[in-house]
């Protein structure tokens, strides 16, 4: 009997035709006026929904003529550099207040804020063997992963899952706020113990801590921590929290909500988006960089030497040699990222505290900082100026505080959590409709062929 011979495309070949088939002519776009990225050349974005929660300014025109150096970020209308001022200048981690402030309009009272840090720190709990038959079932190396996992399953636990009332919403989110820590740094533990075969720790957070302290604490062995320490990530906590209805994982937030959707399936969507190396794993990318340049350029203070691997990158000629400067430039902002500009001085604290291998380090993170702007714009054709965005600093602080790269991005995301909220309680209280954007059909049109004429 005669062998039948498979003769299905092999997946090379199979994707080779989804690239033929699929491939769309760049000039279409332009013929179109398609917006792609939903942006236009300058950078900026399509208005397709209105906010009270954030405001992004990218520049300040002051008698037509543009004021360099003056982005700014609003949280609810206040300043962000003003906002940080307050709560630093008073002695008290920001990041319970701020989230207040973004989930409820206005800054809270004394009174507000003590009730509402101990309804974040009373909710820092899981389901009963949720640890262990979650967590530590199947753990992943991707934590992003693990947290969707994890924040799906908590549907289970949730008997009200579906109900998007905004009391419900509100309560769901205040839970997620409230776990999103534990969830991400037990997560980290379980794949350390069982992919790296490391000793794996389950620490319950002690009352009384803010959301840094409790982030440091549950991480180490020995679970103490600096003020500094708490203080430099309670501001990265601050500082990514919001930025705006049009970042990808916000966006994607109340694309999700205007579908009717529940809580647990929209940021399980969210986390999706953020994940991604053009999103919150961009300060991954920027500290394998900074790693690769300091094999390269052994003196830190050669300038001439940095602005030449720089060049080489941009040529695609070193690093990941895909042309990009990591950390450099934003979708928004131009020349200044106000975010960037608070959280260099907490960067410099920390440093400092650290000592000389830690600022010798951060001497070479500035330098990039003043030199790969211009380098870019020699380079490159630029429709706007471009500067250090936060994600340049905040690898260098999270390794700074002994964070395995593994949760660089869950970081994020356990601020992104408290923007989600905010945006996703906002959308259902405006929108009463799915976003349904369009897309224009550029393929010819065919004719069925018979199976036996194929």
């Amino acid at each position: 009997m005669t062998e039948k011979k498979n003769t299905f495309p092999s997946l090379e070949e199979l994707a080779s035709r989804c690239y033929e088939n699929d491939k769309i002519d760049m000039q279409l776009y332009t013929d179109y006026d398609v917006k792609r990225g939903l942006r236009d050349q300058n950078g900026k974005g399509v208005v397709v929904g209105l906010t009270n929660i954030s405001t992004i300014y990218p520049e300040k025109i002051v008698d037509g003529k543009k004021v360099p150096g003056c982005g700014e970020l609003r949280y609810r209308g206040i300043d962000i550099e003003e906002l940080v001022n307050g709560f630093v200048s008073e002695g008290r981690f920001g990041f319970e207040e701020v989230a207040y402030l973004l989930l409820f309009g206005n800054l809270p009272s004394e009174k507000h804020l003590v009730d509402f840090q101990e309804i974040i720190a009373s909710r820092r709990t899981l389901p009963s063997d949720f640890v262990r038959d979650v967590i530590m079932t199947a753990p992943a190396a991707s934590i992003m992963n693990s947290l969707s996992r994890s924040i799906l399953t908590l549907a289970s636990y949730d008997e009200y899952a579906d109900d998007v009332s905004i009391e419900n919403v509100l309560n769901q989110s205040l839970d997620l706020i409230a776990v999103f820590p534990l969830l991400a740094v037990y997560a980290y533990h379980a794949h350390n113990h069982y992919g790296n075969g490391g000793s794996m720790y389950i620490h319950q957070p002690k009352e009384g801590l803010s959301t840094a302290e409790a982030i440091l604490m549950m991480l180490r062995p020995d679970q103490k921590y600096t003020h500094q320490e708490a203080q430099t990530l309670d501001m990265a906590l601050v500082l990514h929290m919001e930025h705006g209805g049009g970042n990808n994982s916000t966006f994607t937030t109340r694309v999700v909500t205007s579908s009717g959707s529940d809580t647990y399936s929209t940021i399980a969507a969210a986390l999706g988006s953020l994940k991604g190396p053009k999103h919150g794993g961009a300060n991954i990318k920027v500290t394998q960089m900074m790693e690769d340049l300091k094999a390269t350029v052994k003196d830190y203070s050669d300038e001439e030497a940095v602005r030449e691997y720089l060049v080489n990158i941009l040529d695609k000629n070193a690093f990941d040699k895909k042309g990009l400067i990591y950390g450099m430039g934003h979708a928004i902002y131009s020349d200044n990222d106000p975010r960037a500009a608070i959280f260099k001085r907490y960067v410099s604290k920390l440093a400092e505290e650290k000592g000389e291998e830690a600022q010798a380090e951060f001497d070479l993170y500035r330098l990039v900082e003043r030199v790969a702007p211009e380098v870019i714009m020699e380079k490159r054709k630029m429709y706007k100026g471009v500067s250090a965005n936060i994600d340049f600093f905040s690898g260098f602080v999270y390794n700074m505080l002994g964070l395995p790269q593994e949760l660089y991005t869950p970081i994020f995301a356990i601020a992104r959590i408290v923007g989600w909220s905010a945006h996703r309680i906002e959308e259902l209280i405006n929108s009463q409709r799915i976003m349904r954007p369009a897309y224009k059909e550029v393929s010819e049109d065919r004719h069925y062929e018979a199976l036996d004429e194929r």
